[in-house]
């Protein structure tokens, strides 16, 4: 989804409160042992990596569908083949029907604000409409009355599912128009050239059951994101011939829906690292740009281990593509497709460079990208991602849209590879991928856009500064709970998650141990179900270090940190035999405190204090060697932390 932290770009932050008088922070509150992740067991282990026992289902999808651009609906059919591989008998399964949210009954629009809201829809559709679902287990094909309820359909089966490697197949007809507006994941805009189409959650999937709640059933109400099971997609599109599809995957038919030019074209960007067109500006619309001038085209896309697959429509967009080096050797192709009116040097010209560049640097720093190719669409969808293909906002540039591309190819990583709960987690993929980003505006382009790589930081700071403390909500709730306020809520799921690893590695642990950490992570859970409690186990095992402190004040609640200098003296009033400084901790948070203490000669030193000195209470007196006067004392001398009273950071001589 989009980065909010964009808006940091347009708006002011105001750093400073009222003096606090009055000290919240509780000792007890940390370290006594009332918070810990919940035990390890056979599936999931007490290091935070998948257990000798840990089990997961799939689901292969089979899918034929047509697009009908007189009334903009789709109508098709899915063959889902799904494996049970957990120990449980299956009676059941459960689906979801992601276009029933934009019925005007459905939960999530009964449920949004009646001023609107980016995550509803402004144009309400009939739903996904299922003519038939048939069966097929144990060697018995039957149909079935499927039970629809809002954005879940549950299929009540004659035989269960047998556990352990277990097999059914299922066929379903479906059919629903293309919203307009569809929740910002999902519509069409028309461009300068024509109709754009971004279609997503388009077929019936199958709901998760794992090990942790069985069925994961939650309604699509909109803001939370989603839950899938992994799995193989084979995909048929057809479409009218003068149209494009561009789609996630790989595509098996080029010859029959591409002219010879355009895949020579294509077969160029296999040694291009320089943006190659495949279609130009000039050759939108024109009769040559298409292999048939009338009729219907199918486009036959194979994506392998995914969780998902989306598409574009469109016979408006300029096409462009380069080739993306992996570390392996491996080459991908990065391409982009966006109407002439986005085109531009400053704008999505520069699209395609965007993308490549940031899948180059997360396969190097994290885990190599898995497909072979990768989509920026420029749309009406002002950002949204799936895998192998990102929905991008059509008017951003310049800075912005760097943010937005690499932003949301990062959710290739997380939740596409690492398979988190998004619609319980919000943070664990949006800010995750948030810290990522962080760490990409450091290093593209030789530091192109470097000076603004902590805007997350200051985010988070302008967020804490809040007069209203009540309205601050907590991370580890479900999404649909958090305020859509940019400044107080929404936000938060990104830049309080980005900015509290961006903590976790430069402040509390160090880069190199929570590098680490984070790779075993990802690679742990690639293609697999972490729940933020394997998430902490994994960092806390991986790094060696009890960082429970840490994950219950910044996801579990919304204390403040306001750290404070009460005094310095000296030895027996000698400063050449030491100072005692003392520090106190005023708010609920603690974190550790760094100190910059200059002496009257102009020595300098900084002194780093970890977190444990909180241990004993709110108040810590340590001994500085001074040879002479001290003249200034300053906490967090580089304002790295989200202390929300920095007036009593300082002490002076003076």
């Amino acid at each position: 989804m989009k980065k909010i932290v964009f808006l940091l770009l347009q708006v002011g932050c105001v750093f400073a409160l009222h003096a606090q008088t009055v000290t919240y922070y509780d000792p007890l509150d940390f370290f006594t042992q009332t918070f810990n992740p919940p035990p390890g067991n056979s599936f999931r282990s007490a290091k935070g990596v998948p257990g000798p026992k840990y089990w997961q289902n799939s689901a292969d999808y089979l899918i034929h569908t047509t697009f009908n651009d007189k009334d903009t609906s789709i109508a098709g059919d899915v063959t889902i083949t799904y494996t049970n591989n957990s120990p449980d008998k299956l009676d059941y399964l459960w689906l979801e029907l992601g276009q029933n949210l934009f019925t005007s009954t459905s939960r999530g629009s009964l449920a949004q604000f009646f001023e609107g809201s980016r995550f509803g829809t402004t144009t309400y559709t009939s739903g996904m409409h299922i003519s038939s679902v048939e069966v097929s287990c144990q060697g018995k094909t039957y149909k079935v009355i499927p039970v629809i309820d809002d954005t879940r359909m549950q299929v009540r089966l004659n035989k269960s599912v047998l556990p352990k490697g277990g097999k059914l197949s299922l066929k379903i007809n479906y059919s629903f128009k293309i919203p307009e507006y569809g929740s910002d994941r999902t519509g069409r805009m028309h461009s300068s050239k024509g109709e754009i189409y971004e279609i997503a959650q388009w077929y019936p999937r199958v709901c998760v059951y794992d090990d942790v709640e069985g069925w994961n059933t939650l309604p699509y109400m909109g803001m939370g994101e989603f839950y899938c099971e992994y799995g193989n997609f084979d995909y048929y599109v057809t479409v009218p011939a003068a149209m494009i599809v561009y789609g996630a995957g790989d595509l098996q038919n080029p010859t029959q829906v591409l002219t010879a030019e355009q895949i020579r074209r294509l077969s160029h960007v296999a040694t291009s690292d320089k943006t190659v067109f495949i279609i130009k500006e000039s050759e939108i619309g024109k009769s040559g740009t298409r292999p048939v001038s009338t009729g219907n085209l199918t486009w036959h896309y194979k994506m392998k281990n995914t969780r998902d697959v989306a598409f574009a429509i469109s016979k408006a967009m300029i096409w462009d593509a380069a080739r993306i080096n992996l570390p392996s050797g491996r080459l991908a192709i990065a391409m982009s497709a966006y109407p002439p009116e986005s085109a531009g040097d400053t704008a999505y010209s520069r699209s395609t460079e965007y993308l490549k560049n940031s899948i180059e640097i997360f396969s190097k720093k994290y885990f190599e990208y898995p497909w072979n190719t990768a989509y920026s669409i420029a749309g009406s969808v002002t950002g949204m991602e799936y895998p192998g293909i990102t929905f991008n906002d059509y008017r951003e540039k310049k800075t912005l849209l760097w943010y937005l591309i690499a932003h949301e190819i990062g959710h290739n990583w997380y939740p596409m590879i690492v398979g988190s709960n998004e619609r319980k987690y919000m943070w664990q993929d949006e800010g995750v991928n948030t810290f990522i980003d962080i760490e990409a505006n450091k290093v593209f382009n030789k530091g192109e856009y470097a000076n603004d790589s902590g805007l997350a930081k200051e985010y988070y700071i302008y967020l804490h500064v809040s007069t209203l403390p009540e309205i601050r909500q907590p991370l580890m709730v479900v999404p649909e709970a958090m305020s859509e306020d940019l400044m107080t809520g929404f936000g938060s799921f990104y830049s309080k998650t980005g900015y509290g690893l961006e903590l976790l590695r430069n402040v509390v642990i160090g880069n190199e141990r929570f590098d680490y950490a984070f790779r075993k992570y990802t690679e742990a859970w690639a293609y697999k179900h972490p729940t933020p409690y394997d998430f902490f186990h994994c960092i806390n095992n991986a790094v060696g270090e009890d960082l429970n402190w840490f994950w219950k004040e910044w996801f579990f609640t919304t204390w403040t940190l306001d750290q404070a200098i009460t005094a310095v003296k000296y030895i027996d009033e000698d400063p050449e035999k030491g100072a005692l400084i003392t520090i106190e901790n005023k708010g609920k948070m603690i974190l550790p405190a760094i100190l910059k203490i200059r002496q009257i000669n102009g020595d300098i030193g900084i002194v780093k204090l970890p977190v444990e000195i909180w241990q004993r209470g709110g108040t810590w007196t340590f001994r500085y060697k001074s040879k002479n006067k001290i003249d200034k004392v300053i906490l967090d001398p580089e304002n790295v932390l989200p202390d929300v009273n920095r007036d009593n950071n300082e002490w002076n001589s003076k």
